[in-house]
């Protein structure tokens, strides 16, 4: 097969552009969302909402609404329920998002298993990729431009907030309605996320470029690039690999930004544990070139 037919192929099939499209624009609001959440350390906050949306996204279903609608209610509850776990316990931040999460993703389950539904809700647990449906895709579209939309136009505020919401504050910024819109935002792109892979690995796409990226620059505005270029090439390389090897599609787009971090982890020149020892090898050659050539 010749490259050029490698790549057309699966462009034939009607469902593969729809799954090519739902990844992309998840995989790019994912990858810049994420750029935030690695430098606030808002991880384990970003796979507590991603998890509890569920139950709002069946409810949302069930009462016809938009999923968004449900995925930021809850989204927000489970916000709320941790703080006041937190505010009110001696349980720590760390325990109670763990509660919260947990209990709130496992009353999505129970509320999957007692829906009638003329279609199998279990796709927004693991994931449907290839069943995607150009509603579906129009839905991601929308909802994706709002939330890119509103992270670029935000963005100076959203990186003041993440590095110093101290001066935020003097500045007459809100740092609670920053982060309340943060967290508003990354219900949105859970839902627009579990089209493509799922609830349960929409956290992936929510840490991995931005801890990828992290691991490339110092420069917050090249992360801004790195995360998501990075993560739209993982997201067409894991669909296009799920087709050639009948495998997963969301597993096989998670599992190749695993592929892409674990590079980066080893061979970063700057970070990697491997790359930083070579850089240190050759660098220190170089000096003993400079210093043989001075002599001479």
């Amino acid at each position: 097969m010749s490259p050029i037919d490698f790549i057309l192929e699966p462009l034939s099939y009607d469902f593969m552009i729809r799954a090519l499209i739902t990844t992309l624009v998840a995989a790019i609001v994912g990858a810049v969302l994420s750029t935030w959440l690695v430098l606030i350390g808002w991880s384990l906050m970003g796979d507590a909402v991603s998890h509890a949306v569920l139950p709002g996204v069946v409810i949302a279903y069930v009462l016809d609404f938009p999923f968004a609608v449900g995925a930021v209610f809850f989204g927000f509850l489970a916000v709320i329920l941790i703080g006041v776990v937190r505010d009110t316990s001696r349980v720590k931040e760390d325990a109670a998002i763990g509660i919260v999460f947990t209990t709130l993703f496992a009353l999505g389950l129970v509320l999957i298993s007692v829906t009638p539904s003329q279609t199998d809700l279990g796709h927004i647990v693991f994931g449907n990729l290839l069943g995607v449906s150009w509603a579906d895709v129009t839905q991601v579209v929308i909802l994706g431009a709002f939330t890119l939309g509103a992270l670029i136009y935000k963005r100076k505020d959203f990186t003041l907030f993440a590095f110093d919401p101290i001066h935020a504050r003097a500045i007459g910024l809100n740092p609670k309605l920053i982060g309340a819109v943060l967290l508003a935002l990354l219900a949105l792109t859970s839902v627009v996320a579990l089209q493509a892979v799922g609830v349960i690995l929409v956290v992936a796409m929510l840490i991995i470029p931005g801890a990828t990226a992290y691991l490339l620059t110092d420069n917050f505005s090249k992360m801004l690039v790195i995360a998501p270029v990075m993560a739209a090439i993982a997201a067409v390389g894991g669909v296009y690999l799920s087709y050639y090897l009948d495998t997963a599609s969301g597993g096989m787009v998670v599992l190749s930004q695993g592929a892409m971090f674990a590079f980066v982890y080893l061979f970063s020149p700057r970070q990697g544990i491997i790359g930083k020892r070579i850089s240190a090898v050759i660098y220190a050659r170089q000096q003993a070139r400079s210093l043989r050539a001075g002599i001479n």
